[in-house]
């Protein structure tokens, strides 16, 4: 492309100075004119549009490389539909957890062209929908990934369907649950997480709930009771505490089931920070793990891998899971199926579980 006189070459991009001396990057006209297509065709291929031929497609996106254009956001949003945006909304008191959903939902959005607005709403608060719906007004977002409790929250999803906004669930309650959503099977994760513990011997097995709020706190549990059942073992009320997803949580479910003659020789508790602070009270009460105590998690987090002993633990594909929430809501919106996808998860075994002590194991 030729040099005019109020034109200028910086690196290997193709800029333009305005009377006033301002210096701009290039345009998606500039885009056009080097590649030798139409303007319409540099939209369809930027947009991921269909009927444009894959040589084509190749050689609009390496001249937009070679000459460093950034789509303008703004014009983008004004022209069309779409704003560019989606927003993770989040209440969960585990920093690892919100860390892995953002960086699932961040990777997907980088990808395809999006920004994403991360925000902390209190799922108890009795404003919260009028909060959401004040956002999602002002932002004009093209979608919401609700995660858990939110995902669980019927006066919000009520009010989302009417305003037709729309959104997907991270790990909604299966037996409550509609609309677009991505999971795993948590019940099953439950369950064989017991009947790993089963296996080693252990019979007496506590385990520390999650935030009742939360749909996957019941759905660990329910597995957990399968599994104890399945082996022709009591569920025992005095082995079964409630937690909120939390250090201290799991610290005070520690000292309620370690600190008893008739301790269990296991615990699965819903959640890895849950397990952190049971294994935190089985130490100070000098309990040797696992020889004396085996405990196991659910999540795994980078802390299941730095504690000592490593925490056994269910490996749930959170950031997997956001991505795929952030594809869903990417996708062509005029789709009116409402998509469940299940996403595997897998026990990782690690040194906080061994064989139940001969003493207590009957």
């Amino acid at each position: 492309m030729s040099e005019g006189p109020d034109d200028a070459v910086l690196g290997d991009s193709l800029v333009r100075r305005t009377r006033r001396g301002y210096v701009r990057g290039a345009t998606i006209v500039d885009v056009a004119h080097e590649a030798k297509v139409s303007i319409k065709t540099v939209s369809r291929v930027l947009n991921r549009e269909p009927n444009v031929s894959a040589a084509t497609r190749d050689l609009v996106l390496a001249t937009a490389s070679r000459l460093h254009y950034t789509p303008n956001f703004s014009a983008r949003s004004l022209a069309g539909a779409r704003s560019y945006l989606l927003a993770l909304l989040y209440d969960n008191p585990s920093a690892a957890y919100v860390a892995d959903l953002q960086a699932g939902a961040l990777t997907c959005c980088r990808t395809e062209g999006y920004h994403l607005i991360v925000e902390p709403f209190d799922s108890a608060s009795p404003d919260l929908v009028a909060r959401v719906m004040e956002m999602t007004a002002k932002l004009r977002t093209d979608g919401l990934i609700l995660t858990p409790p939110l995902s669980d929250h019927p006066a919000l999803r009520e009010a989302l369907d009417s305003a037709q906004v729309r959104y997907v669930l991270i790990s909604p309650n299966l037996h409550a649950s509609a609309g677009p959503s991505v999971r795993m099977d948590e019940e099953a994760a439950g369950r064989e997480m017991t009947k790993l513990l089963i296996g080693l011997g252990h019979r007496k097995i506590g385990f520390v709930k999650g935030h009742p709020d939360h749909g996957g706190s019941h759905l660990r549990f329910s597995g957990y009771c399968d599994a104890m059942r399945e082996a022709g073992l009591e569920v025992s009320e005095s082995l079964v505490v409630k937690g909120l997803y939390s250090f201290l949580s799991g610290v005070e479910a520690g000292i309620y089931l370690l600190e008893r003659a008739d301790r269990p020789t296991a615990v699965f508790a819903a959640n890895d920070d849950m397990a952190l602070g049971v294994m935190s009270v089985a130490n100070r009460l000098g309990l040797a793990l696992p020889r004396d105590l085996s405990v196991v998690g659910f999540d795994d987090t980078p802390t299941a891998r730095v504690v000592w002993p490593q925490l056994t633990t269910v490996r749930q594909p959170v950031a997997e899971m956001a991505a795929a929430a952030a594809r869903l809501l990417i996708a062509d919106p005029s789709t009116e199926t409402a998509p469940a996808l299940v996403l595997n998860f897998e026990i990782v075994i690690r040194g906080s579980t061994a064989p139940a002590p001969k003493m207590n194991a009957s």
